[in-house]
């Protein structure tokens, strides 16, 4: 069952973007106000969002205020298993732990902390979940050895320290050397030092004084910052896969003749939606249905709204001059038309089952996106052109 009011607010302003975008495609070219507007539009989204998540809790909290009885009762059952697994977790925990302690060294810290290999699971799972892993072992290491991960769920919030400096030193060099594929990272400064150098040296002396200012047991009070530092450096790997794929589907493009649109519309949007749609589909199987079928609408708009604003603003600002767009015909408009459909769609048909999605709903809806493949790429190939509609 989906919730109303979250349902008509992302799907509002799912149709919102989507109208900017049309009004944009009419127009024919981006301009600096247009890709700000964009970018605030999902600022207005976020802050939306966050007012009515703090809205529905203050009024959740007043309407369990108003109905707790005076008298005190017995905890239901659920609350028994809360407070007896609770107790019972803790209990457990002190059983397991060791009895006698150690103190790991810096090296073995390291050590632990940059092996992507569980050896618990990698004995007790299957050979092609082993080959599997073992093609993605690199991938793995290379990950945790440029992007710091702060969880606050554990004790020590993943504070690795000999790993954490290393992250000052190699995540900077990293976001530097890929940031407009390292444009920015070998440009040289005054004529005589590149500005990596002056980046490895500059983190070199902050990870030198956050070692020593430090200790492996505790984390330091400003462990948080390192969450940012992540997230910019993951940010920027992905920009980086990225362009490798744009550029090799231009390569199939050109191979097969084959227009942008359609690499777009098929190899390039399925590869960016699968993880989307496993996740989301692994939420829904765990008991999140809620937050899968927001998760559906929120990854759209962020891909509509700051894609194409950040998109357009980098170029205005490289180029000084609005980007111009140049769509393919009749195609684009069918690609825009079956979006804009797809959204009135689900407008009217989720409120008429009462919010309660049922398979019907579920095949409609592929039903719909197989129709709109064909005819799109009938469209592309011709079949479909503009006089015979």
């Amino acid at each position: 069952m989906a919730a109303s009011r979250p349902f008509f607010r992302d799907i509002v302003f799912y149709m919102v973007a989507v109208f900017l975008t049309f009004i944009m495609l009419f127009r024919g070219r981006v301009t600096l106000p247009w890709a700000l507007g964009y970018l605030g539009l999902y600022v207005f989204y976020v802050v939306t969002v966050i007012l009515c998540t703090w809205i529905y809790r203050w009024q959740r909290r007043g309407s369990l205020v108003y109905s707790m009885p005076v008298t005190p009762e017995i905890l239901s059952d659920s609350e028994e298993d809360r407070v007896s697994s609770n107790t019972n977790s803790y209990d457990y925990g002190d059983e397991y732990r060791p009895l006698l302690f150690y103190q790991e060294t810096t090296a073995q810290i390291l050590a632990r902390a940059l092996n992507p290999l569980d050896y618990m699971k990698w004995r007790r799972k299957s050979a092609y979940w082993k080959a599997l892993k073992v093609f993605k072992l690199p991938v793995e290491f290379l990950l945790l050895l440029t992007v710091p991960v702060v969880d606050p769920d554990k004790d020590d919030r993943n504070w690795k320290r000999p790993l954490n400096c290393l992250h000052l030193v190699i995540s900077p060099l990293v976001i530097v050397l890929t940031l407009q594929s390292g444009t920015y990272g070998v440009y040289e400064i005054g004529g005589l030092v590149p500005v990596w150098v002056v980046v490895v040296i500059a983190g070199t002396a902050l990870a030198s004084v956050t070692f020593f200012a430090t200790s492996n047991s505790q984390p330091p009070r400003l462990h948080w910052l390192f969450a940012f530092l992540g997230f910019l450096t993951s940010a920027l790997w992905i920009n980086a896969a990225a362009t490798e794929v744009v550029n090799i589907l231009r390569s199939l493009g050109v191979v097969f003749r084959l227009s942008n649109t359609v690499l777009g519309l098929t190899l390039l949007a399925w590869g960016n939606s699968i993880g989307d749609a496993f996740s989301d589909f692994t939420l829904a199987r765990q008991g999140y249905p809620r937050m899968a079928f927001s998760a559906c609408f929120g990854g759209i708009i962020f891909n509509i709204l700051v894609g194409v604003g950040l998109g357009c603003l980098l170029q205005i600002s490289r180029s000084h001059t609005d980007v111009k767009l140049e769509p393919d015909g009749l195609l684009v408009w069918v690609l825009a038309g079956a979006l804009g459909l797809s959204l009135v769609f689900s407008l009217v048909s989720v409120p008429l089952q009462c919010f309660r999605l049922s398979r019907v709903y579920g095949f409609c809806l592929l039903l719909f996106y197989v129709n709109f493949l064909v005819v799109a790429l009938l469209t592309e190939f011709g079949v479909i052109h503009l006089k015979s509609m």
